[in-house]
């Protein structure tokens, strides 16, 4: 039995559904579908028309997936290979750099909890930080957030002495 043919409206729709998408993104998926007499660029017209394609709401969706684990400067960069333009771009970054210190320091708790003993556990530290994209300010906080040895202790062992 042959499978029924999806419309191009009806892919769009479903991919849409799923999660959101940015115009470059849906038309380079829709664009493998598309028939002689389908016009993608219309179809995506209409979808930002009728709201089903915001690129606020892909440029929020994609910060509120990647932020917990993801510096800034990738999370822009993804935008950026998305197509995102350079005034949403800038928008997002400004809420962005307000909390890239605060969620460096969780990554780097929830990876290593604390701070390596010698110059080159905190170096692997720093690059892991580095390749998720944090800021060299932001990596500084976090590894001066780390507790020095005396702390990792508790209380009741160093009262005993």
């Amino acid at each position: 039995m042959a499978r029924p043919v999806i419309s191009l409206k009806a892919r769009a729709l479903r991919y849409l559904s799923a999660r959101e998408h940015s115009r470059s993104e849906l038309a380079r998926k829709l664009a493998r579908h598309a028939q002689e007499d389908d016009d993608v660029e219309q179809l995506l017209d209409w979808l930002e028309a009728a709201k089903f394609l915001s690129q606020a709401r892909f440029c929020e969706s994609l910060v509120n997936r990647r932020a917990k684990r993801f510096g800034n400067s990738r999370i822009l960069a993804e935008l950026q290979s998305h197509g995102v333009g350079s005034a949403a771009l800038a928008e997002v970054r400004t809420d962005l750099v307000a909390g890239e210190t605060a969620r460096a320091v969780e990554v780097w708790q929830r990876k290593f909890g604390s701070a390596g003993l010698d110059a080159a556990a905190r170096a692997k530290q720093m690059r892991f930080l580095m390749q998720r994209g944090f800021s060299h300010q932001a990596i500084r906080v976090a590894m001066a957030s780390a507790p020095a040895d005396d702390d990792v202790f508790p209380d009741d062992l160093t009262n005993d002495a």
